[in-house]
C-alpha cells in the first residue's frame, strides 16, 4: 500500500507542478475565484487539503528512513485543510494575495512540486 501512495503522490505532484510552472495566470483566477466566495471558498480548498492529506497518512504510515517525507507532506496537508475550516479568514487573507504580478509564486511552488514529485518516483521505483 505504502508503493501505492507513493505513485498515487508522484502522479499528483507532477500534475500539479507541471500546471503551476505552465498555467500561473490560471491558479491565481483559481485562488480569486475562491477568495470571492468567502468562507465556502475557504471550506473548498479545506477539502482538497484534508482529502489529499488523509490519503497519505492513512495508507503510508512510515516514520523512518527517507519515506517519512511522505508522511510528514501528508500531515501538513491536514493541518492547513484544518486550518481552513477552522480559521478560514486567515485562509482568505493568504489568497487574497493571488494577485497576476504575484503568479511567479505559483511557478517557484510548481518547481517544488516537480521536486517532490521526482523524489516521489525515486521513492517508489529506486530505493
Amino acid at each position: 500500500m505504502e508503493q501505492a501512495i507513493q505513485l498515487f503522490a508522484a502522479i499528483s505532484f507532477l500534475t500539479i507542478g507541471a500546471s503551476h510552472l505552465v498555467q500561473p495566470k490560471g491558479w491565481v483566477a483559481f485562488y480569486q475565484a475562491l477568495a470571492v466566495r468567502g468562507t465556502p471558498g475557504a471550506f473548498l480548498e479545506g477539502f482538497l487539503l484534508l482529502n489529499f492529506g488523509a490519503i497519505i497518512v492513512a495508507f503510508h504510515n512510515v516514520w523512518s528512513g527517507p519515506a517519512l517525507l511522505l508522511t510528514l507532506i501528508g500531515w501538513a496537508q491536514i493541518l492547513k485543510g484544518v486550518g481552513r475550516f477552522v480559521a478560514p479568514q486567515m485562509a482568505l487573507r493568504v489568497m487574497q494575495r493571488a494577485t497576476p504580478e504575484r503568479a511567479w509564486y505559483f511557478q517557484a511552488g510548481g518547481v517544488v512540486a516537480l521536486l517532490l514529485s521526482v523524489y516521489m518516483w525515486w521513492l517508489r521505483f529506486w530505493s
